[in-house]
């Protein structure tokens, strides 16, 4: 489910606020992107156009993934769903490498995450560049995305090993 309200993280120097929110993605966008028809490297506006097709996306989102995670081609998005925020272009990597970590070592016992979408929806930054750097950014972002996945009601998948003899 969507996340139960919109989760907020401030940076350690308080001068910072990311605010987020996650959602589980519609089904077959994370085999799909398993397969390789959606992937990090498609044309926006072609990765735009199918996913709304095929999946209902809103296309303006759609074009605004920041990435893929964990490992720059896993089943969970990072999206801009901002309107106007300055600098944030800035901080676009420190939260592609929060988001990263942390669908790489999910809130509920460190495994990783599939199938969601994290939507960044709110950003205000510090005017002075020197206090919105890595150090302030990167926690900052993790844990907004732990908060926003922990009020979206996660749940754990149960592994299932084939042998074969």
């Amino acid at each position: 489910a969507l996340s139960s309200q919109q989760c907020l993280s401030k940076s350690p120097n308080k001068h910072n606020r990311i605010f987020m929110q996650a959602e589980p993605m519609a089904d077959g966008i994370a085999q799909a992107i398993e397969e390789g028809k959606i992937g990090p490297r498609d044309d926006p506006k072609a990765r735009g156009r199918l996913m709304a097709d095929d999946f209902g996306w809103d296309p303006n989102d759609a074009r605004k993934i920041w990435c893929f995670g964990p490992d720059t081609t896993g089943p969970n998005v990072l999206c801009d769903t901002t309107k106007g925020v300055q600098y944030l272009s800035e901080i676009k990597d420190s939260c592609v490498a929060a988001f990263q970590w942390a669908t790489r070592d999910g809130p509920l016992c460190g495994e990783n995450m599939r199938n969601v979408k994290f939507n960044v929806q709110d950003v205000v930054l510090h005017a002075d560049n020197i206090h919105r750097g890595g150090g302030q950014i990167i926690p900052t972002c993790r844990r907004v995305c732990y908060a926003s996945m922990l009020t979206a009601t996660p749940t754990l998948m149960e592994p299932i090993f084939l042998v074969e003899t």
